[in-house]
């Protein structure tokens, strides 16, 4: 397919070329991938400024994005790339073979970095492309502290993202080191927090969120803004409409009781098998899954409490005149699920993923947490239905972004099952106001309990 590109792609194209260490902000579905790989192939056989490019990606967009947008584009033709996936003998013939990209999924970076180490030849890439910047957001990550021992050794190096910080400004901080070793934001997390920062809500010494001085945002913005670009969707894309459809499920008298027992004790007994909750995040979790219908017990086995989220989906996949995309959050949902909908398949592989495209799966369940980055499924419908919820932002707008991106020719639906009178009531207000902090979670626990 012939390459046309937009303004805004062109812009962001001579950016990556002009900056040799950049962080591309850009709106899910605005062409991260083919912009990227358009400056690659002009840096590299046009300039002859790079020769050996590294790409850590999410495992998904390692597997699929890269060589999918490779293979689409006839101006990138001359590109060699080799995935470094599979087993470790896999990844290092990969590493061995005649390339210009080298593709590795972001868990095999230690991996990576402590390969060539013990080779002894020094770092053989001289370029670095972390797509997904913001999953390299923890610095205290061995990840992160892997990747930012190579960092100084290569001479350029592109940050993509649609979400660079979407639990904050602290994301920020990790982010731009990795793109100049600390010259803008400080050189460490501490040195940064204080400057920006103070303590917000607490618990004796354990501080749950840190809020911003006035105008931190501005001065960070500021700090940054030659080397970090961000461009909306909304600004260059006409989108078609999105649709945000809240479907109540109730739970009966005696499924009600049964989660709010467990609300205000954190043990629930039921059927004998004891269910414990230690702290506020595993507390939201036991509660999240009693709303979808099912929950672990402290010996891992499914306790079943309802079908009440399984009788809603199927009724929305009767009436709906097209394919379904569903995102469910654990494993027990994706059981009942399959028993419920015998024709449903599960987002495994690249075959998965061209199958739902052309048109060949009606039903296709998926997890956020492995489509949230870079793969394109706006071909195979536009309707998305949320078996659960998720209580993390980032992971909730990436997911939506699969369907509701560039290619989209119809109004995407998105469908979200709340079981009434339950936490999936704050977890949907949570996203919606794009609060999903450890101090918003607290609030709702603690809301919820005083009723």
């Amino acid at each position: 397919m012939q390459y046309q590109a937009h303004d805004y792609q062109k812009r962001a194209t001579q950016l990556v070329i002009d900056i040799p260490r950049i962080g591309l902000f850009l709106d899910m579905g605005l062409g991260k991938t083919v912009i990227t790989m358009t400056a690659i192939q002009e840096l590299m056989f046009d300039r002859f400024e790079v020769s050996r490019v590294l790409v850590i990606a999410p495992k998904r967009v390692a597997e699929d994005t890269w060589t999918r947008e490779h293979a689409k584009w006839d101006h990138l033709k001359d590109l060699r790339i080799s995935k470094v996936l599979g087993n470790e003998q896999q990844r290092v013939r990969a590493l061995k073979a005649e390339a210009d990209i080298y593709v590795i999924g972001r868990d095999n970076v230690i991996w990576l970095t402590e390969y060539y180490q013990g080779l002894r030849k020094g770092w053989p890439f001289d370029m670095i492309v972390i797509d997904e910047l913001s999953s390299f957001k923890n610095p205290q990550a061995k990840r992160f502290r892997a990747l930012r021992k190579v960092i100084p050794l290569v001479k350029r190096v592109v940050g993509l993202t649609g979400t660079p910080s979407p639990n904050g400004m602290m994301d920020l901080w990790a982010e731009v080191y990795l793109l100049d070793q600390g010259e803008r934001l400080g050189k460490t997390l501490g040195a940064y927090r204080e400057k920006y920062f103070r303590p917000g809500a607490r618990n004796g010494y354990v501080v749950y969120k840190w809020e911003p001085y006035r105008n931190a945002q501005k001065e960070i913005e500021a700090k940054i803004s030659d080397i970090c670009i961000s461009m909306s969707a909304a600004d260059y894309l006409k989108l078609p409409e999105r649709i945000d459809n809240v479907i109540p499920v109730q739970l009966s008298p005696a499924e009600m009781q049964a989660y709010k027992t467990m609300e205000s004790e954190q043990l629930l007994q039921i059927e004998d098998e004891d269910i414990a909750a230690l702290n506020a995040a595993a507390v939201m979790t036991k509660l999240l899954q009693i709303a979808n219908g099912s929950v672990y017990s402290v010996d891992g086995s499914i306790v079943r409490i309802h079908d009440a989220k399984l009788e809603a989906l199927a009724e929305i996949i009767d009436t709906t005149d097209g394919p379904v995309l569903v995102f469910y959050s654990y494993k027990h949902d994706l059981a009942a699920i399959q028993g419920k909908i015998k024709d449903a398949r599960v987002l495994n592989t690249a075959q998965d993923i061209a199958d739902w495209n052309a048109g060949k799966v009606q039903v296709l369940l998926a997890h956020p947490a492995s489509v949230g980055y870079g793969l394109n499924l706006q071909e195979g419908g536009h309707v998305i239905v949320w078996y659960g919820l998720t209580w993390s932002l980032e992971l909730y707008q990436q997911a939506n972004a699969r369907l509701y991106r560039q290619g989209q020719e119809k109004p995407v639906i998105i469908h979200h099952l709340i079981a009434e009178g339950t936490v999936d009531e704050e977890a949907m207000q949570a996203l919606q106001h794009k609060d999903t902090s450890q101090a918003a979670l607290l609030a709702a626990l603690k809301e919820r309990r005083q009723r």
